[in-house]
């Protein structure tokens, strides 16, 4: 029998979906495949240069747990550079992936029946990592997909250790203010509350600006860890590099359980990483302006489909869908909807329930735009279809 901790983990739908619709494909069905979160774009020429010239040198031993000194100046020199933020190199762990740093954190940070605010909707994993740390989730429902700081305020509670703010967030797009941000700062600093910032699709914001919780002052940052990575800006998703930043005793005992986990990251994806972060970044901006386009396309696409409600979002690539006036007859759940969906129309979306609310789903535009075109022509035929 496998322990009662294996028993209860969910899987990831957005995995799972992604995994049937590969299937499909490989049995010759032209399945459109609007799943996971995974940027179309090759990693671009200079950051593999990097990786091969690494191979050539014979960069490919173990390194430091916490990330090659020369990785860790360089997420310090992107810290200040883009977010005005000082840290050093002390501050900063090197993971296998943005995932690992934030399961590595929760695992550090949280005890048995402490609680952890999300905000719903919620990214797939935040939920999954929290009950393995043996915490519990207090979820709190978004008005517009923002947080509203009376909400927190009322939920929080002597047990309350952990807020975890995603902007731009996956599912929805959204990106906070810094005068939102500054609101909720403020109380998590009265109460506090520690913050967990998932700030991966940092770059890829459309006509706002970005701005991290961590810089709002001291007495914030100090309460806060950011987490970022390679793999949504440059395209790097397989080469599996995360990094974070946050109060020294913080990341040495996210080190340290990292130490028994995984080692360090992969040493040559490492040095790919410092050419992503150092190098030119015209890439980054070239793959946001085909984002924007694909956005302002599919939004204008879903809100003229009746029966769909959709706002726009404005970052990372997501459309969270309301589909909740189709939730009916045979239809009673996002689930049975993306089921249905696949099965009949070959277009793979993820169900809303994933991210905490039925009512939705998301579709990702990160693919080219003849897949898009033809994936929305096939779900608007689906809607007709059961209207």
């Amino acid at each position: 029998m496998i322990s009662n901790r294996a028993q209860h983990i969910n899987p990831s739908l957005t995995l799972a979906i992604s995994s049937k619709a590969k299937e499909m494909k490989v049995k010759g069905i032209d399945v459109i495949s609007f799943g996971a979160g995974e940027p179309d774009f090759d990693t671009p020429e200079h950051i593999k240069n990097a990786a091969i010239l690494a191979i050539q040198n014979g960069f490919t031993k173990y390194t430091t747990t916490s990330g090659i000194l020369e990785l860790k100046e360089a997420i310090c020199k992107k810290f200040e550079r883009d977010n005005h933020l000082s840290y050093k190199p002390e501050n900063i762990l090197v993971s296998t992936g943005a995932k690992q740093c934030l399961y590595n954190l929760i695992q550090v940070l949280i005890n048995p029946g402490d609680k952890v605010i999300l905000p719903v909707p919620y990214w797939v994993s935040y939920e999954e990592m929290v009950k393995l740390a043996g915490g519990e989730c207090d979820r709190i429902p978004t008005k517009n997909f923002r947080l509203d700081p009376e909400d927190l305020k009322k939920s929080i509670t002597n047990k309350t250790k952990l807020l975890i703010l995603n902007s731009p967030s996956n599912p929805t797009g959204y990106v906070y203010s810094r005068e939102e941000l500054q609101e909720i700062a403020k109380i998590c600093v009265e109460r506090n509350i520690y913050v967990i910032s998932d700030e991966i699709y940092e770059p890829l914001i459309y006509g706002k600006t970005h701005t991290s919780i961590a810089e709002l002052g001291e007495d914030i940052k100090k309460l806060t860890i950011v987490v970022n990575g390679v793999s949504k800006a440059y395209s790097m998703t397989g080469w599996r590099l995360g990094y974070c930043a946050g109060g020294k005793d913080i990341i040495r005992g996210a080190a340290l359980l990292q130490d028994h986990l995984t080692s360090n990251a992969n040493s040559i994806a490492q040095k790919a990483a410092v050419e992503a972060l150092n190098g030119p970044q015209e890439v980054v901006t070239k793959m946001r302006e085909a984002y924007k386009k694909r956005r302002d396309y599919i939004v204008g696409r879903l809100k003229s489909i009746f029966g769909l409600m959709v706002s726009t979002p404005d970052g990372a690539f997501y459309v969270f869908v309301d589909i909740s006036s189709l939730l009916k007859g045979s239809i009673r759940t996002s689930s049975e909807f993306c089921k249905q969906l696949l099965e009949k129309k070959y277009v793979a979306a993820v169900p809303g329930s994933a991210f905490g609310d039925d009512r939705f789903i998301r579709l990702s535009y990160a693919t080219n735009d003849e897949n898009i075109r033809k994936g929305i022509d096939r779900l608007e035929e689906f809607v007709r279809d059961i209207v």
